[in-house]
């Protein structure tokens, strides 16, 4: 666990459409979005953001997502689900630019777990109305669709102030690390070398610019299937060790799971997270 993006035109113009053949026109590129610091919070020892659901009012309490195993009790044990903890955590609010401008506190754990996932969603006193109105900063939303493999993504690190640029490589089916076991991983293109302190920030789709997962982990010593060194297991079961890859954990599975006023309910239809 990584813890504590001109001239062939001018001879066919030259020579006129009639020499041109007939092609259908590329498809437009599309623009990245740009992609800042703004809404991702430091926590003590992770990184994390600022979230909102799709369909997340103003007056809802604002929501914090990191990791599970970035919880101050400690990371919980396989099978563990934290729900509705008191929580006064608090977490360093950054600007655009990277600077703090506030320090945000938690009411309560409104979710943790490292089974299936590795995720925390904070629930905060203030609302994501304050929080914009006070500090001019907008909350990141979640993405309600699963990325796609290629994809152009970035990890925003708040905790060392820094960017990691890639693509989503692809996804491990099961990605095993210690005594933990995690579905449909992301796993990045090598540039995105993440290191301790960038576990739980947000992973941003460039051409969104919402997040589709949460920096998590990766195998530092080439490692199998031990803390540190995450394997890949296929569905027959076959386990393949990429040395130097990082992963992340995929969010949109949070969404279905976010009712009215922030409330994480697991009965809600399409929630699949794990209940305790």
């Amino acid at each position: 666990m990584n813890k504590p993006l001109a001239g062939a035109a001018l001879s066919l113009l030259l020579m006129g459409a009639a020499a041109a053949p007939a092609v259908a026109a590329p498809a437009p590129a599309v623009p990245a979005v740009a992609v800042t610091y703004a809404g991702t919070v430091a926590l003590s020892n992770c990184s994390g953001s600022v979230v909102r659901a799709p369909g997340s009012q103003p007056d809802d309490p604002a929501l914090v997502l990191s990791n599970g195993h970035c919880l101050e009790s400690g990371m919980p044990a396989a099978g563990e689900v934290v729900k509705d903890k008191a929580s006064s955590r608090s977490f360093s609010l950054l600007n655009a630019a990277g600077t703090k401008v506030a320090t945000l506190r938690a009411s309560k754990i409104s979710y943790a777990t490292m089974t299936d996932t590795d995720v925390s969603l904070y629930q905060l006193t203030k609302s994501y109305a304050q929080i914009q109105s006070q500090y001019g900063i907008a909350p990141l939303t979640l993405n309600d669709v699963r990325p796609a493999q290629g994809a152009s993504i970035k990890v925003v690190s708040a905790y060392w102030k820094r960017t990691y640029s890639c693509s989503v490589d692809g996804f491990a089916y099961r990605l095993k690390e210690g005594g933990w076991t995690w579905k449909d991983s992301v796993r990045y293109t090598s540039s995105c070398n993440t290191i301790g302190g960038t576990s739980g920030s947000p992973v941003i789709d460039t051409s969104t610019g919402k997040v589709v997962a949460v920096n998590n982990t990766g195998n530092e010593d080439g490692g199998r299937c031990t803390v540190n060194n995450p394997c890949e297991v296929d569905q027959s079961g076959a386990v393949t060790v990429r040395q130097g890859i990082n992963y992340a954990q995929q969010t949109y599975i949070l969404v279905p799971c976010i009712g009215p006023g922030s409330t994480v309910d697991l009965n809600r239809p399409g929630c699949t997270l794990p209940k305790p």
